[in-house]
This record gives C-alpha cells, structure tokens and sequence, in this order.
C-alpha cells in the first residue's frame, strides 16, 4: 500500500465525517474557495509542512493516512513552488475510504512539529 499524509485541523475533519468527504486544500483554503487540489505530503515532509503551515496552532492536529490506490480523486506529484521539492496533490475532494488510519499529531518536546517515520504509520 502505498501511503501519503495530509495534516487536517481536528474540527475540518469532524466536519468532512459528517459530509462525507474532505475538501480542505490546506489551512483556511479549501475546494470550495477556489483551490484545485488538495495538499498532501510523504512521510519525510510531514514535519516540515507542519512547522511552516502550522506553527501557531495550538493542540494536536490530525495525521491522515491516505492509501492512493483507494483515492478516486486524480494524484500528481508536483513541484509548483519551484523550490526542487515534488509534492502529492490531489486534484479533487478526497473521499473517507482512502483515510486508512487518522493519528493525533502533537508537538515534541521542544515544541515543533516531529518528524514522521515510515515505520510509524505502517
């Protein structure tokens, strides 16, 4: 199974339950904004999104693991900030079933995001 992660505010995916898919691109952006894809990173960029995108938020967040072979949405490996790093996209709304597992996200000791290990979410 192939895996990759998206970082959720814990309320953006209690709603995304109760409509029965997600639509958040990112933080305080979503599908029904105008954004064409929803954010998405592997294992080793989890961190660093969520120290950049997230370093003001308080409490956990939700890690959502998502198996691409499930998703229905089209998936595209990108670098469109140009900065020699590709991302995963998802080019639509990402629907529940591909959600394979949602673990608490929260910040280490030294109060930054932690890295994620491949051996952690499998």
């Amino acid at each position: 199974m192939a895996t990759i992660f998206h970082l959720a505010l814990p309320g953006d995916w209690a709603a995304a339950l109760q409509a029965g898919c997600y639509r958040w691109s990112t933080r305080g952006k979503s599908l029904d904004d105008g954004a064409t894809f929803i954010h998405a990173s592997r294992h080793d960029q989890v961190a660093m999104v969520a120290n950049f995108v997230y370093a003001d938020v308080e409490g956990a967040l939700n890690l959502l693991v998502i198996d691409t072979e499930r998703l229905v949405s089209a998936l595209c490996d990108e670098d469109l900030d140009g900065i020699g790093i590709s991302f995963p996209h998802i080019y639509g709304p990402l629907n529940l079933d591909a959600v394979v597992d949602v673990r608490d996200y929260e910040r280490g000791p030294d109060g930054r995001w932690p890295e994620v290990s491949p051996q952690a979410v499998s």
